[in-house]
């Protein structure tokens, strides 16, 4: 039995529903970790698959898994909010059960926040995606995640690096718990993509936050397709996700950050809406073009008021969507 050289400094939330043939990946990756004083509190939110004995039996051989279970599906936030509430260190990190950290990814994040004094730290992630032999390989650095990420930077604000606000994922980050408790951040409860308001609200009511370019997630794109982004023709999903980036926009203009409101519009207006325009040109509910393209129209507007600089090869699926 394994047990902390050191008392703990960051606490590493891994909620996990029906993830069994990921969640060992996710609870290696933890052990693997260079830096040594974390701990981890499990959720479980109501799996009806293996997942509970992985987590059972994590905290059965290892003090530093703390395992929860809830007998019905509450869903991510509801389980990352669960497991908030009993965080005990300084510090607190997030990490889906069927993704992994890179090995120095506590050691980066936790080091930059040491050397700095920052409410949190962002760092980089790539996609982890089937391969052919049947395993999952890592991609690169996509070019929104390096704007919001490199170069490093410590003791910044979204008004000094306005592209941080393209980051919007809670598994990315590790942040002073004291800074949640603060400003009662908490993630909605009962809808999908619920990292991205919680994420804008990090960076307008943080006093400084850090920046670095090393990939500290792996993001795995499942290859049984059973991952709720990789579910968006589903009309309920797609209204979850344009939802969430509206809402996150509006904290942007909230805070008064017009800068980085502005490229959260241009970030997404070139990277998210034209894979969901393909999605909707043959998609046989035609409430889907409608949603969608009501969306579109909504922010391709405010793009021309502000003259928002777009990518030339969104214009047409953009054209096609102020058609429905």
């Amino acid at each position: 039995m394994s047990s902390p050289a050191v008392p703990a400094t960051v606490t590493v939330i891994v909620p996990g529903r029906d993830v069994a043939d990921y969640a060992a990946d996710a609870l290696e990756s933890l052990r693997a970790q260079t830096f040594p004083a974390w701990r981890a509190i499990l959720v479980d939110d109501g799996s009806t698959d293996a997942t509970t004995a992985v987590f059972a039996e994590a905290a059965d051989t290892d003090p530093r898994f703390h395992f929860v279970r809830h007998d019905r599906a509450r869903g991510l936030g509801a389980a990352r909010n669960a497991a908030l509430e009993l965080v005990e260190t300084p510090l607190v990190a997030f990490l889906d059960a069927d993704d992994v950290l890179t090995p120095t990814a506590l050691e980066v994040l936790v080091g930059s926040l040491t050397a700095s004094g920052s409410d949190f730290a962002v760092g980089a992630y790539v996609r982890l995606r089937p391969d052919a032999e049947g395993g999952y390989t890592p991609g690169i650095v996509q070019p929104w995640v390096a704007a919001s990420t490199s170069p490093a930077r410590q003791g910044t604000t979204l008004a000094e690096h306005p592209d941080a606000s393209g980051n919007i994922v809670a598994w990315s980050k590790v942040s002073r718990i004291e800074f949640w408790r603060r400003h009662d951040l908490r993630f909605p409860e009962g809808r999908a993509y619920e990292d991205q308001v919680v994420a804008q609200r990090m960076y307008t009511a943080a006093r400084a936050f850090d920046v670095v370019p090393d990939v500290v997630v792996l993001w795995r794109e499942r290859a049984d397709g059973s991952s709720i982004t990789q579910h968006k023709d589903d009309l309920r999903v797609l209204a979850d996700y344009l939802e969430a980036m509206r809402a996150g926009i509006a904290v942007l203009d909230a805070a008064g950050q017009r800068a980085a409101a502005r490229a959260r519009v241009r970030l997404i207006l070139d990277m998210d809406v034209p894979p969901l325009v393909e999605i909707a040109r043959t998609h046989p509910d035609a409430a889907y073009r409608r949603v969608l393209g009501a969306f579109v129209r909504d922010l391709d507007a405010r793009a021309a008021e502000e003259s928002v600089a777009l990518a030339a090869a969104s214009a047409d699926v953009r054209a096609a969507a102020r058609l429905w």
